[in-house]
């Protein structure tokens, strides 16, 4: 899976279960070289991209709105 991974979504429920199942995806990747952290970017009510970042200490998932 290549990262950012950019997810645009319908409704609630699939909000969630998307983001959900990116996030554990970005988890899986970050532990293989355990440096760099989860940052999950809104860009609109329906648009996100959630990506390993540098700037995101390993083994945290930060949230940042950009809309």
């Amino acid at each position: 899976m290549n990262f950012p991974l950019t997810l645009t979504v319908s409704d609630r429920q699939s909000m969630d279960s998307e983001l959900d199942a990116a996030v554990s995806a970005a988890k899986a990747h970050a532990l293989i070289g355990k440096r760099h952290g989860i940052l999950v970017t809104r860009h609109g009510a329906n648009k996100f991209t959630v990506d390993l970042s540098d700037a995101v200490p390993f083994g945290l998932t930060r949230e940042h709105q950009a809309w």
